[in-house]
């Protein structure tokens, strides 16, 4: 194995005591591969400073301190769905329903919240009906072995036409102060973004440190040989959607409460935007590899390349084009790695 593919390996934690043992033969090699590893969040990183650099210099008001915090709380559910989002597509497989199940879930909780019941249960049951829905779709997928993309084109349809059957496309008004957790702040800072935060280091906590999370990397690596080694590749499964629509619970929870009124339907193209981020953010389009931190980097510089597009006068129908762009770019570059790794 080469020094250079070690830190692709790397990237899925089943390999890293393989790719760790082809790198460690000098301590310049070793670190090499430890930056390696990171690559990717580094390139993100980068890119989001340079556009606060850039566009910050041609519009100065766009680092106004009032914009920056929308950036970061105005958006911060769209990453928490990726996270979600990633996990299933580190298992493999795909949901393009997530758009209309956080849309639905948004208006179950504002209406439990309107109707008088207690914040903390307006915002519990979403994220509840989020894992059981999810959950049942990732039965049918391991189970009835139904392709991922076929379910959740069917649950797309079904959730986002019941949803507007059921409110007729009216907006949900009259919600209650407490209800709008969005809107609270702790030490300044809005806690969509605290949530964003800690959501995002407990999730790669858990995938690269616990059992049961590289599982995800190995059915999605290759689910024949998981099964061989005594991994329950179904209940895996069932297990990564679960947890997804955790995620989309909650996302919907803080789209619910970011302002005074829930609309009937969620921004258009938001699982677009959602599944762009995870793979923009380094998770393989093809399964079991990828660090959920690059998600959320994904997540925010899509929110910042929307917000730029606007202090620059640019049409922001051009955020579409620019993440179709990034997904190519990231794909060819995924199925390049792999082929370099074989």
């Amino acid at each position: 194995m080469s020094n250079d593919a070690a830190p692709i390996l790397a990237r899925n934690p089943l390999t890293t005591e393989l790719a760790g043992a082809a790198v460690t033969s000098t301590p310049m090699v070793s670190l090499r591969a430890q930056i390696g590893q990171w690559r990717h969040e580094f390139i993100l990183l980068g890119a989001i400073a340079a556009l606060f650099i850039v566009v910050g210099a041609v519009n100065p008001m766009f680092l106004n301190s009032a914009n920056v915090t929308n950036l970061f709380a105005g958006n911060a559910y769209i990453a928490i769905a990726a996270i979600g989002m990633s996990m299933v597509i580190i298992c493999g497989h795909i949901d393009v329903s997530v758009g209309a199940l956080i849309g639905v879930l948004a208006m179950v909780s504002g209406s439990l919240a309107v109707n008088g019941y207690s914040p903390w249960l307006a915002w519990l049951i979403p994220i509840m009906i989020g894992v059981s829905i999810s959950a049942f779709v990732g039965a049918l997928v391991a189970y009835v072995r139904i392709p991922s993309i076929v379910v959740t084109l069917g649950m797309f349809s079904i959730l986002k036409g019941g949803l507007i059957t059921v409110t007729g496309g009216m907006w949900l008004s009259g919600l209650p102060a407490d209800f709008l957790i969005a809107q609270y702040r702790f030490f300044g800072i809005p806690s969509t973004v605290w949530l964003m935060f800690v959501l995002t280091m407990l999730a790669a906590m858990w995938l690269h440190g616990s059992f049961s999370g590289r599982t995800f990397y190995a059915v999605g690596s290759n689910a024949e040989a998981a099964q061989v080694i005594g991994i329950r590749t179904a209940p895996t499964v069932v297990l990564a959607f679960a947890m997804h629509g955790g995620f989309a619970g909650i996302a919907a929870v803080l789209f619910a409460t970011q302002m005074q009124v829930i609309q009937s339907t969620v921004p258009a193209g938001l699982e677009l935007t959602i599944i762009a981020a995870s793979v923009v953010g380094g998770v393989s389009i093809l399964g079991g590899r990828g660090f959920i931190v690059g998600s959320t980097l994904a997540a925010i510089l899509f929110a910042i390349i929307n917000s730029s597009l606007i202090f620059l006068n640019v049409s922001a129908y051009w955020l579409r084009a620019v993440q179709g762009l990034l997904i190519l770019v990231v794909v060819l570059a995924d199925i390049t790695q792999r082929r370099q790794v074989r």
